[in-house]
């Protein structure tokens, strides 16, 4: 039995490269010609020139806010914003979609019809989920998605499915000891609820593996878990996007899905980073139904050097390591990290900067700019840096410079070090 869900993890990287770019300009072709927002978002675009990630850098970056925005305004007649090249026949002709979800916002997603429509059967393949296994699914089956896309992952497999849900533990603590099933899907906590509840009823469970998603997955945790014999893997999805990147037995970050193409930029800017430099994951989807060109999600990762020590040859990400939108309250204002970002375009010394709040929260609160340099500091700078502050935030803050590598690679754009007490 092969250890890879499809050839398509194990190709040369440039093969992997070639295939999604020569995909790409016909999404973006698509996304113009069937959807709204792509015409307006994309309207200066051609797309037979986007064949490269530096070409696709130029394009704006589509964030969730203006998602919301979009749906929102255009509710009466497009209740996904004009995001989506599918709908049901009672709106605007559409036909395609056969689940509408709704996530915290409110913001509206919809499936299609495709089998393992959020692409999750990858992740499912790599915990060890195999044709014949029964998957108790913990995930929520109404309003999100989460528990339509383990389903349908589940069963592009070929395994049957519980659908647990999440709450009512002693029913679901019920099922599982009279069905025996031999993986589980959902948030790690709820894993480990159940495994305790069992353990206090003498009453191990079956379950020998897991795909977990949703929330933090601890060292801690993970241990906990493995030692009542679940071995558990992790996989990074969106509602929005579906699987963005799952976890293999090797244990190290988390291998892209085949069906993404994903960039890790300067929170605040579509401004591509370096390999292993934190900064926010923006992903572009291949999905023709809902064509969602370089989209940011507001979490932060890091690509990893190297490949996956299993075979697998994708790119590899740190996995979640916080949001990006670290916009802040300063005495009464909003500061946000693209006006960081507007600061350090403005000065090309600057390689780059972390704006620190601090001082008594909602009384003494100063602001410091700290800004890396890319070499000797010309004179003035500190002065103009100063004056650039108070012109981009409306705010006074004062400026310290400092040589390369000595800002932590966090992705931190604003830090809050305010006392709060």
């Amino acid at each position: 039995m092969s250890a890879y869900y499809d050839a398509l993890e194990s190709r040369e990287p440039a093969e992997r490269e070639a295939a999604l770019f020569a995909v790409l300009p016909q999404r973006i072709a698509h996304a113009q010609q069937s959807t709204a927002a792509g015409a307006e978002i994309l309207r200066d675009v051609e797309p037979g020139t986007v064949v490269d990630r530096e070409a696709l850098a130029r394009l704006p970056v589509t964030r969730k806010s203006e998602l919301l925005t979009r749906q929102q305004a255009g509710r009466a007649q497009d209740p996904f914003g004009g995001f989506s090249a599918i709908g049901w026949r009672g709106v605007a002709g559409g036909h395609g979609v056969r689940r509408v979800f709704q996530s915290p916002g409110t913001i509206y997603e919809p499936e299609g019809s495709a089998t393992d429509y959020w692409r999750v059967a990858r992740a499912m393949h790599a915990a060890g989920f195999r044709a014949g296994d029964l998957v108790h699914n913990s995930f929520s089956y109404h309003l999100t998605p989460a528990g339509s896309m383990m389903e349908s992952g589940a069963h592009a497999l070929g395994c049957s499915t519980f659908p647990g849900g999440i709450g009512n533990s002693e029913l679901q603590l019920q099922a599982m000891a009279e069905l025996r099933p031999h993986a589980y899907a959902g948030t790690p906590s709820f894993l480990k609820i159940l495994l305790d509840k069992a353990e206090e009823a003498a009453s191990p469970l079956s379950l020998t593996k897991a795909l977990v998603s949703g929330e933090a997955f601890t060292p801690s945790m993970r241990h906990s878990v493995r030692e009542r014999g679940v071995d558990a893997y992790q996989c990074y999805a969106t509602a929005d996007l579906g699987l963005i990147a799952y976890e293999t037995e090797a244990r190290e970050g988390l291998v892209l899905d085949e069906g993404v193409i994903v960039e890790i930029v300067r929170p605040g800017t579509g401004e591509p980073l370096p390999d292993g430099e934190v900064g926010e994951v923006v992903v572009t989807t291949l999905n023709p139904d809902y064509p969602l060109i370089r989209f940011g999600t507001g979490d932060l990762s890091a690509v990893m050097p190297g490949h996956c020590p299993t075979g697998r040859t994708g790119r590899r990400i740190r996995g979640w390591l916080g949001r990006a939108d670290q916009t802040t309250k300063i005495r009464g204002m909003f500061v946000h990290p693209g006006q960081v970002a507007e600061i350090v375009r403005r000065h090309p010394e600057v390689l780059r900067a972390r704006l620190v709040v601090s001082g008594q929260a909602a009384s003494a609160e100063t602001m410091l700019l700290r800004a890396e340099l890319r070499g000797a500091a010309p004179d003035g700078l500190a002065t103009r840096l100063v004056e650039a502050i108070r012109d981009v935030t409306k705010l006074r803050g004062d400026v310290e410079l400092l040589p390369p590598g000595s800002l932590p690679n966090d992705g931190k754009v604003i830090e809050d070090a305010r006392n709060y007490a």
